[in-house]
């Protein structure tokens, strides 16, 4: 059997039973791989004779751009002569910084024809941090667009620079590009081992980790995101989500083309929920993927005056609001699918099509993958930290985190990849949430989860976001806190703190109430997930200074609190 027919089997069977979860989890298995080019093995074979369109970039000042599969295929053979032309070789790390634009969809198909390495990069990046990737990522080319070339104007090191649109004096032109080659020879096989990709993480706690996946643990292993997104051939897929971080690899690039999806983009300046819900009703977009930040601007807009013709839509990147996912069905008769996963895996947990959703469930383990929960002592438990048997190790798992001088740290050095999140099942498989185990604190002798809390809070209707960490009271106990964002149209002031503080208490156990209520602008990375460590260490600061924030209420500040407990 060719490579190609094992990863089509194995694709076959989930797109047979996605309707059916447990058929699936049994009739899957990972495709044995000793090499495997996702782009020549599986994007070039899809694509040879087909017109159906395959990647759609529209935008408001300029225009649309549709290319089919076949287009798409024979333009990424271009690239990758090009870049070959310009000195990749096997092996070489190509920091990729472009937005949403045609080019970043046939350099990712060329570096991987080419068996290279991409380092997908944001265009959003600091200079500290770009040169940070340059260092630790070992850079030899740079591909980024025109408007960006001059942010490395400051960059040592000697690395190839090709720009794209009118490339300063020094760059090389990547329109050179289309008048390559069409026809793409590679150099021999693709060990399924090599590395392709390198994620730097988006730092929520600390420094970015470096997160290697090979040519099978992210083309291959998305097949179990294809299968949480409920995708289908001919399926229109919008995945709002910028380059440079895994989701848009996830739902932007390997999921829907595993499945033979479209990709639909489109481009805004500055979002803005109405234009988007227009766009997704216009272009008759079928599947939609986006982060718990894009739904509740979304929900701005009252859905019910958008017909769309949306049959899947999901939601990824932290945890999703019981609030929002009620708000949806209501309006659009869909019920918002949550999954898990990380940057380091494709999609381990999930709520799947067919697949009865339970109030506050991430899901049920997804094909191809094992799930066990280990409690502190490292023993398999009904809660505890989500991990990963390495004995058993799936092929979407990273191949593992690349250190300072540049060589790969297995994931796990007990057997087990621990993913640092917290979560319980039931009895029938669904499950919960928690929280990651670094945001976990104790009350008393009561574990706090600040997920279980901030749902709570998400649906008084003043809350935009909220962040509840832990604070130290006069006695020295340990209580939670809550800095919420406000939605506009309300102020922030003691009359709000103490409304939202009562409708808390009337829905949470006693040891488990918020006590304090900070009004504040909440600090985050540039995917948009809080830095909860920000806000705990400046906690911790105050408390040493015996400080307390402006915009902070407590308990203590109304008069009842104290006598109702």
């Amino acid at each position: 059997m060719s490579t190609t027919e094992a990863f089509a089997d194995a694709r076959k069977v989930l797109l047979a039973q996605r309707n059916d979860h447990d058929r699936a989890c049994a009739g899957f298995r990972w495709p044995q791989l000793e090499s495997f080019n996702w782009a020549l093995d599986w994007f070039d074979v899809y694509a040879k004779g087909n017109g159906q369109t395959a990647l759609w970039v529209a935008s408001r000042d300029a225009g649309e751009t549709k290319i089919s599969f076949r287009d798409l295929a024979e333009r990424s053979n271009r690239v990758a002569n090009f870049l070959r032309g310009q000195g990749v070789r096997r092996g070489d790390r190509i920091l990729l910084m472009v937005s949403n634009i045609v080019p970043f969809w046939e350099v990712m198909l060329a570096a991987i024809k080419l068996a290279a390495v991409v380092v997908p990069a944001t265009t959003m990046l600091t200079r500290d941090e770009l040169l940070d990737r340059m260092e630790r990522g070992n850079i030899r080319h740079v591909v980024t667009g025109a408007g960006d070339a001059a942010k490395f104007a400051d960059i040592p090191g000697d690395y190839t620079r090709i720009g794209i649109g009118n490339a300063p004096a020094g760059w090389q032109r990547f329109d050179d590009a289309y008048r390559a080659s069409p026809i793409y020879s590679p150099h021999g096989p693709t060990p399924a081992n090599a590395p392709l990709l390198l994620y730097f993480t988006s730092g929520t706690t600390a420094k970015p980790k470096l997160v290697e996946h090979t040519h099978v643990s992210y083309p291959v292993g998305h097949l179990s995101t294809m299968y949480w997104l409920g995708l289908k051939p001919g399926d229109i897929h919008l995945n709002l989500s910028t380059p440079g971080w895994s989701k848009h690899a996830w739902s932007g690039f390997f999921a829907p083309w595993n499945a033979g999806a479209t990709v639909f983009v489109y481009n805004w300046l500055r979002f803005n929920a109405q234009t988007m819900l227009d766009v997704i009703v216009r272009h008759g977009v079928t599947t939609l993927c986006a982060s718990p930040t894009i739904w509740r601007q979304l929900l701005s807009e009252n859905l019910a005056n958008y017909p769309v013709r949306l049959r899947e839509v999901v939601s990824s990147g932290e945890p999703l609001d019981p609030e929002i996912i009620r708000h949806v069905e209501k309006r659009w008769s869909l019920t918002i699918r949550d999954g898990y996963g990380q940057t380091e895996t494709t999609a381990l947990v999930g709520n799947t099509p067919g697949v009865k959703i339970r109030r506050g469930s991430m899901g049920k383990v997804l094909p191809g993958y094992q799930v066990t929960l280990l409690d502190v002592a490292g023993n398999a438990a009904d809660e505890g930290e989500v991990a990963l048997p390495l004995d058993s190790r799936p092929l979407g798992l990273m191949l593992g985190y690349q250190d300072e001088w540049g060589k790969t740290i297995e994931p796990g050095n007990d057997g087990w990849y621990r993913t640092g999140d917290v979560a319980r099942r039931d009895a029938d498989g669904y499950f919960y949430y928690i929280g990651r185990a670094d945001d976990l604190f104790k009350s008393a002798e009561y574990r706090i989860s600040p997920f279980e809390l901030e749902s709570v809070l998400a649906e008084h209707e003043a809350v935009a976001d909220a962040a509840v960490i832990p604070s130290v009271d006069a006695s020295g106990l340990v209580v939670p806190k809550a800095v919420i964002e406000l939605k506009e149209g309300f102020d922030a002031g003691g009359a709000l703190a103490e409304e939202i503080l009562r409708f808390t208490r009337a829905q949470l156990a006693p040891y488990n109430r918020i006590r304090r209520i900070e009004f504040a602008t909440l600090p985050r990375t540039m995917t948009g997930k809080i830095r909860r460590v920000d806000l705990r260490h400046r906690e911790e600061a105050l408390h040493l200074e015996d400080q307390r924030v402006e915009g902070e209420f407590r308990e203590e500040d109304f008069p009842g609190f104290a006598e109702a407990g």
